[in-house]
């Protein structure tokens, strides 16, 4: 078909491409309504684009869908996605289940299971990439939570009691004092008649 209009082609619809509504990358033009990520469909800038080939994405759609796999590859220091990209076509293979050793050694050495410690919450090695200390023990992040409401932790926020964690609240409502007088806020001691 003859190029009357003597604009560009966009390497996404293959329609003419006027001056006013060109959007430039890697030497390809496209209309700015069709610079989206192949996947998501995200508007795309330069500082978002990430090309393969003639395809274009946005930089997260390519990181899962080409970038490195496996544990420790985010999107910056931290990142931990649950996304496993089936929406890209990526398939997993599960991990074989836990196993429980059959070691009768109660002994603290006897705990470790290759160099960790187990969690007193899911009784499972805690490696030091998931490990919180709190209540002078090793826990998984995702265990370290209040037993009575599920609240997450800090070393700083908790209270232990018979080897659980709980959160200052539910520690006094469960195991603070009881009785008259000990009631939360300022009206909590007034004695009526």
């Amino acid at each position: 078909m003859p190029n009357w209009g003597g604009g560009k082609k966009c390497g996404v619809c293959q329609k003419t491409v006027y001056f006013a509504e060109e959007v430039q990358c890697e030497g390809s033009s496209f209309h700015k309504s069709c610079f989206l990520c192949l996947v998501c469909k995200k508007n795309l800038d330069s500082t978002t684009v990430a090309v393969h080939g003639e395809e274009i994405y946005c930089k997260s759609c390519y990181g899962k869908k080409y970038g490195p796999k496996g544990y420790g590859y985010g999107q910056g220091a931290g990142t931990l996605s649950m996304d496993k990209g089936e929406s890209l076509g990526i398939r997993h293979e599960e991990a074989p289940g836990h196993r429980p050793t059959t070691n009768p050694n109660t002994s603290k050495f006897a705990q470790k299971v290759g160099g960790s410690e187990r969690c007193p919450r899911c009784s499972q090695a805690v490696y030091a990439a998931e490990k919180v200390i709190g209540a002078g023990k090793s826990w998984h992040k995702s265990c370290f939570r209040c037993a009575k409401c599920g609240k997450g932790l800090e070393s700083t926020t908790l209270a232990d009691k018979d080897g659980e964690i709980y959160c200052k609240g539910c520690y006094a409502k469960n195991f603070g004092p009881k009785g008259f007088g000990f009631g939360q806020g300022a009206g909590a001691l007034v004695h009526s008649e």
